[in-house]
């Protein structure tokens, strides 16, 4: 089920607070004040099991005449925010009531496009900075070529960013500072379908460890070493 699919579900059983996404979000939808005003009076309605309030209903909590009202519901259900469904009960009677699933699916999709272009612009600004970390690693400006590289890994192969600065932090710790040795890191992930900063971890754990192995005492006095992998030896 889709994210928006489960938001409509929610608002219209009452699991989400609709008060602020509504009040957010309905401007940016061409709604009304004295409209969005007799929305929230109609969901506060439906609470108390009254599904099909009438004019008198909404006139007696709002300074508005019933005439009014029942231009705000017309102009409500001509603009697709609402509308006014048919239900029959076990005994066979017609039953109506008010709907506002409508507006419910305009109000995610709105959500929706606003979450979306946030990921995106996030996004942009991750991949602007990962061409940043690379010239601060190498110590140099990337040429053309390197710079085509990173955004074929992108754009072409389909690596994250977390992905990409994780493959570059493994050849600073190899001490290999070359995009070929990062271009083979990637490649060996994606075959492995390396996609996350945790697998990433686990994969690379077995191959990089500190070695904690108990040293005489002699006066020679010994460096540990970290070792690496190379990720540029084929292996199985």
């Amino acid at each position: 089920m889709q994210h928006e699919d489960r938001l409509r579900i929610w608002i219209e059983q009452g699991n989400v607070n609709i008060s602020l996404l509504f009040f957010q979000n309905y401007k940016s939808l061409g709604i009304e004040d004295l409209d969005a005003m007799l929305i929230m009076h109609m969901t506060a309605f439906k609470s108390v099991n009254n599904e099909f309030p009438t004019p008198t209903d909404f006139s007696s909590r709002m300074n508005l005449t019933e005439n009014e009202i029942s231009m705000i519901l017309q102009r409500l259900m001509q603009r697709g925010f609402l509308r006014i469904e048919q239900s029959q009960d076990a005994n066979g009677v017609l039953h109506e009531k008010f709907s506002l699933q409508p507006l419910w699916v305009r109000l995610t999709d709105k959500i929706s496009i606003i979450v979306e272009e946030s990921e995106q612009k996030t996004q942009k600004e991750a991949e602007g900075e990962i061409y940043k970390l690379f010239e601060q690693e190498f110590g140099r400006f990337l040429s053309p070529m390197e710079s085509e590289s990173i955004s074929m890994w992108l754009d072409v192969d389909g690596h994250s960013v977390e992905i990409i600065r994780a493959a570059l932090k493994e050849a600073v710790l190899a001490e290999k500072m070359s995009l070929r040795y990062i271009d083979r890191i990637l490649f060996e992930w994606k075959k492995k379908n390396v996609k996350t900063l945790a697998q990433v971890e686990s994969t690379s754990k077995k191959f990089r460890s500190v070695g904690n192995r108990p040293v005489q005492q002699e006066r020679v006095e010994t460096v540990k070493r970290v070792p690496f992998y190379n990720w540029l030896e084929e292996r199985d």
